[in-house]
Formats: C-alpha cells, structure tokens, sequence
C-alpha cells in the first residue's frame, strides 16, 4: 500500500481533544459537545525527517480539530531541528536522535517527548534479486567498506537461493545531520563491534564508496537511480518510493523483514530512562526488528510566550491521544500504553497550565 502523507482521516473532533486535553490538565469543554479553550495563533517546529509522514498527516488532520491554531513543521533532519531549537528559532523540534554537546548552541532545559516508532529499512536496488538476508556482521561490512560487490561470499553464503551479480556496491546516505544515521550506526556499533569501527552519531565518515543525499527522500531516490545501490531509509519513505527491503539478523539469529509488526515487538522489549528516551535497537525478541528505531519532539521548560506554550502543548498532546491512530497507517508504530501514558504525564508537567 502506497502511504498518503497528507492523508486526512475521519472521526477526530474537538470533543475528543478536549476530553485528551481534561486528562492532562488542559482546557476542558464548558458545555456538551463544546471545543473547550482551544489554542490560537502559530507555532512552528522543524527536526527529524524520519517522523515526517506521520507528523504530516497529523498536522493535516488537526487543522480540522483546531483550524484556529496553525502548526507547520519543517523537515530539516534532526541535527538541524536539534541545533534550531537551542538557537530559539524554533517551539519544537523533531528529532530521532539524543541531545549532544556537539548540537550547536546549548538546548537549555527541555524534556524529551517520544511519539512513534518506526523501522529502519536496509532497502537495495538490485534487479532479479527480490529478497535478501543480511546477517548482522554482513551488514557491517556492507556500510564499513569492507564488502564491496554483491557477489562477495559473505553475501552470498547468507542467500544461497540467490543469483548474486558481481555489481559493485554504492551505499546511500545521509549528507545532514541525521537521527536516523545516529541510530542505524548505533545499531552496527552495537551488533558488530569487531566490524563496524566508524563509530556513531548524526554524521559517519562514510568509505570512498558513499553517495550522500539530503534526508530521508534524498537516500531514496539514490537507491532507485543507482544499480547497486544499499541504503538505509524509514519505511514510510522506502514504502511510498517501492523500494526493495532486505531481511536484517536480530538478536535472536532470526532474519527479519522491516514491518509495524517488529517494531512494536521491538518496543516491547526496550527500557525507558527516566528522561523518556529508550532505545529499541537490536531488542531482544523473536520477532523483534532489529533497526527499530525512535523518535522524540522537544519542548521546552519555560516559554516566554504563554500562547505558543498553550498550542505546543495542546498540539503535543494530540500526537499522545487521537494522533496516535494515525501512525499505522503512515507507516509508525503507535507508542505502548504504559509509554504514552508517561509521555502525557510529562508534558503535563513541564507545560503547565
């Protein structure tokens, strides 16, 4: 199925916002069927591009719950979003990744806010071969610069169904700072410690074989035009582009295809910190997908502004309730109910009324 990512989906009103909103602290309705106090004016954000279909459709679809409040939000990558927000350009940020030194100006105070989850597909573009597992070392190697054509034995041993051309490989990715390079990298440094030796973070100096494109999108379309190409992209964007996806090991030694379906059995198995980041990745599990990833908005502790404090609240807390119906069908997985729960309890307390 080809994901919409300006999909409108029925059935969200302004009551049901308002009872989200009377469970958090929030304006409640004074009358039946009323809209309560809702926010006006704008806020804007900008950040991680990983989240961005579903962040999309979510702001589309609470234009109708509240078209007095304009929400529009900018995927910039997470290390631009993060760097945004310290800088105070933006209300918000989006980001998949954790706040470091090296984000540019200090963030300041600020509460992580998780909002879905997602898989980290390893999409491919190599024709007549129409599935492909890659063990946790292979992979490794593939991104590592170490394993330089399709045909080499270690792909090969782990795809003996498979005709292998000798193509050489080229690896797409990212040319901004990105979440979703900090967690795919996170990912072969944790699983293949012995192999993987570029380390981690929102930039990798990638091997001589790298071409890079801008976001999410831009690694897509580098995979669909180059034969040969091996990239890692959300599945929201290797879904709406028709990408080919491979198999990953996981912990378990179970080839796994990315799917919703591993990414909450991923969640399921993750420990949430007290500041709300967790990390899903290569989470224990048979069925878990081993390149789930997270992702986060960032609020602030103090607004200067209480009407940008009141819709950054009041929009954050629909992602929490009615958005959360949204993410399945964008290519998310909705956060567990223990998780959402406490997100809701934390803005509630970091933007009070």
């Amino acid at each position: 199925m080809k994901l919409n990512r300006r999909a409108i989906f029925g059935g969200i009103t302004a009551g049901t916002l308002a009872l989200g909103l009377a469970a958090c602290g929030g304006g409640g309705s004074d009358e039946e069927g009323g809209s309560g106090d809702l926010a006006t004016g704008e806020i804007n954000a900008s950040g991680a591009s990983f989240p961005d279909a579903f962040y999309a459709a979510a702001i589309e679809a609470y234009a109708d719950v509240n078209p007095d409040l304009m929400v529009t939000y900018n995927a910039t990558g997470s290390g631009t979003g993060k760097s945004e927000f310290g800088e105070g350009l933006n209300d918000f940020a989006g980001t998949d990744s954790l706040v470091g030194d090296d984000d540019g100006v200090e963030a300041g105070s600020f509460q992580y806010i998780p909002t879905v989850a997602a898989p980290i597909t390893i999409s491919y573009n190599l024709p007549g071969v129409d599935a492909l597992q890659l063990p946790q070392d292979v992979l490794a190697g593939i991104f590592a610069g170490t394993i330089t054509t399709w045909n080499d034995a270690t792909i090969a041993e782990a795809n003996p169904d498979a005709t292998l051309p000798d193509t050489a490989i080229s690896l797409a990715v990212r040319s901004d700072g990105s979440g979703t390079t900090t967690n795919f990298s996170k990912f072969l440094e944790a699983s293949a410690p012995e192999v993987w030796t570029l380390g981690s973070g929102d930039t990798i100096e990638w091997p001589a074989n790298a071409i890079a494109g801008e976001k999410n999108t831009g690694v897509a379309q580098i995979i669909q035009d180059t034969e040969g190409a091996i990239g890692y992209v959300d599945l929201a964007d290797a879904t709406e582009s028709k990408l080919v996806t491979a198999s990953i090991e996981n912990a378990e030694g179970a080839f796994i295809a990315p799917s919703l379906e591993g990414a909450t059995a991923a969640l399921d198995g993750a420990q949430v910190e007290a500041d709300l980041s967790y990390n899903p990745l290569n989470a224990a599990g048979a069925e878990a997908y081993p390149i789930t990833a997270p992702t986060y908005i960032l609020i602030r502790t103090e607004y200067d502004d209480p009407n940008v404090a009141a819709g950054v609240k009041e929009f954050v807390n629909y992602l929490l309730t009615d958005g959360q119906a949204l993410a399945t069908e964008n290519g998310y997985a909705a956060l567990p109910t223990s998780l959402q729960e406490q997100a809701i309890e934390a803005l509630n307390a970091t933007i009070a009324d």
